[in-house]
C-alpha cells in the first residue's frame, strides 16, 4: 500500500511537509545572517545581543542554519520510515515558530537575559527531538531512532554554548562540538547518499567504473574519526590530537576517490556531492596541522568544516531534495550550478583569509558569495517550496530522502 504523503487540510502548502518552511527558512537565514557579520565584527553595526559577534555568528550558522536544514531533513525523512503522516500543519507551525523565537531571543538576549534566551533557544531542538521520537516510536522503527544522535547531540551542544558564552565569555568546546556533530553526520549520510547516487546516474548514462559499495572500509573510516573529533573537541592542541585528524584525513580521501566522482561531471547534482564532500578531508588536515604547527591558523579548519563542507553539502542535499519532493526533473541549469559555485568559493576565500594578509578583503568577497548562494537558492527554489508539488518526475522525486538516508539504489 503506498505511503499517505499529506493530509489535507486548511493550510498552505508550505506546512505541508517539514523541508518546505525549513529548508526556506534555513537558507534565509544563512544568507541575510552573513550579511550583519562583518559590519559586527568590524564593529560599524551592534546587536542586543550578550554574545561577542563572534559568537553570534558561529551560533547563527551552527544552531540557527544547520538546525534548520537538518528538522527539514528529518522530518520529510521519517514519514517514509514509519509510513504515517509527517508532522504538518499545525503541529509543524509550532516547530517554526520556536525556531524564530530561537533566533530573536539570541538577537534580543540582552533585553531579556541570557537564561531566557537559552531556554527559548534551546526549546527548538528539544522540540525536534521529541516530535521525530514520537513518530519513530509510533511507527515502531526501531532501528531509526539512531537519527535522534544529532539533534541530542546538537543540543547539548547549544545548552553547552550559552553556558560557555555567560561564564567565560566566549564560546570554546561548545563550538567545535556542534561543527564536530555536525562533520560526522556528513560523513554518516555523505558516504550513503554520494556512492548510492553516483552509481545510479553512471548505470543510466556512463557505463563503466562504479562506486565501491558501501562496507567495512567506511565503518572503519568513521569510527576513527569520530574518535579523532572528539579529540580534536576536548584537546584541541596536541601531537596525538593532529595525529588522528591528519589520519582520518587520509582515509576520508582515499574513501572520497572510492565513489568514482571523476566519471560525473555531465550531471551537475551528482558532482556537486563529491566537490563538498573534498572539504571533509581538507579541514581535518587543517584542523590536525593546527594542533600541532603554531603557523597553521585554526580557523582554517574550521571554516573548511563550517563554510566549506557543511555549507556545499546542505546546499547540493536542498536542491536535489527540493526539486525532487516538489515533483520536478532532478537537473541543477546553469542557475543552480551558478548557486552552488558562489558557495564553493565562498568556502575557498575563508579558508584562504585565515592564511592571507589582505584578510579584510577576502572575507567580504566570501561573505558575498556565501549570501550569494544562498540567497540565490531562496530566489530559484522558493517559488517551489511554497507552491503545492507537480506531476511531472514525481516518480524521481518520491521517497528521496530515505534513499539518501538508506543508501537504497532505484
Amino acid at each position: 500500500m503506498a505511503i499517505p504523503r499529506t493530509k489535507p487540510g486548511n493550510y498552505p502548502a508550505i506546512l505541508s511537509y517539514g523541508f518546505r518552511p525549513f529548508f526556506l527558512l534555513g537558507a534565509l537565514n544563512a544568507g541575510i545572517a552573513i550579511l550583519f557579520w562583518l559590519p559586527l565584527f568590524y564593529g560599524l553595526l551592534d546587536t542586543a545581543s550578550l554574545f561577542a559577534p563572534v559568537d553570534w555568528h558561529i551560533h547563527e550558522m551552527l544552531f540557527g542554519y544547520i538546525a534548520a536544514v537538518v528538522t527539514g531533513f528529518l522530518l520529510t525523512a521519517i514519514p517514509n520510515w514509519t509510513g504515517r503522516l509527517p508532522v504538518q500543519g499545525m503541529p509543524l507551525l509550532v516547530l517554526v515558530l520556536l525556531w524564530l523565537a530561537g533566533r530573536f531571543a539570541v538577537f534580543f538576549s540582552s533585553l531579556i537575559g541570557w537564561i531566557a534566551a537559552a531556554a527559548t533557544d534551546s526549546a527548538f531542538l528539544f522540540a525536534v527531538a521529541m516530535a521525530a521520537a514520537v513518530e519513530i516510536v509510533a511507527g515502531r522503527n526501531w532501528r531509526n531512532l539512531k537519527v535522534l544522535a544529532p539533534v541530542s547531540v546538537l543540543f547539548v551542544a547549544n545548552l553547552l554554548f550559552h553556558l560557555e558564552a555567560h561564564f567565560n565569555g566566549l564560546s570554546d568546546i561548545s563550538r567545535r562540538l556542534g561543527i564536530g556533530a555536525v562533520v560526522l553526520l556528513i560523513m554518516i549520510i555523505g558516504g550513503r547518499i554520494i556512492p548510492s547516487f553516483t552509481r545510479n546516474w553512471l548505470v543510466r548514462r556512463n557505463p563503466g567504473r562504479l562506486p565501491v559499495p558501501v562496507g567495512r572500509y567506511d565503518t572503519v573510516v568513521i569510527a576513527i574519526s569520530a574518535i579523532s573529533l572528539i579529540a580534536w573537541t576536548a584537546f584541541p592542541n596536541g601531537v596525538i590530537t593532529g595525529a588522528a585528524l591528519l589520519t582520518s584525513a587520509l582515509l576520508n580521501a582515499v574513501r572520497l576517490g572510492r565513489w568514482a566522482g571523476d566519471r560525473t561531471l555531465r550531471d551537475p547534482l551528482v558532482l556537486m556531492l563529491h566537490l563538498a564532500y573534498v572539504f571533509l578531508p581538507v579541514g581535518l588536515i587543517f584542523a590536525g596541522l593546527a594542533t600541532i604547527l603554531p603557523s597553521v591558523p585554526p580557523a582554517a579548519g574550521l571554516h573548511a568544516f563550517g563554510v566549506g563542507a557543511i555549507g556545499c553539502m546542505t546546499l547540493a542535499v536542498m536542491m536535489r531534495a527540493t526539486l525532487g519532493h516538489t515533483g520536478r526533473e532532478l537537473r541543477a541549469g546553469v542557475d543552480g550550478c551558478s548557486v552552488f559555485a558562489a558557495v564553493l568559493l565562498a568556502g575557498v576565500l575563508r579558508v584562504c583569509a585565515a592564511f592571507h594578509p589582505a584578510q579584510e578583503i577576502l572575507l567580504y568577497l566570501s561573505a558575498a558569495a556565501w549570501s550569494a548562494g544562498f540567497l540565490g537558492y531562496v530566489a530559484l527554489f522558493g517559488g517551489m517550496l511554497l507552491r503545492s508539488k507537480v506531476r511531472v518526475g514525481e516518480d524521481e522525486g518520491r521517497d528521496l530522502l530515505v534513499r539518501m538516508v538508506t543508501g537504497k539504489r532505484s
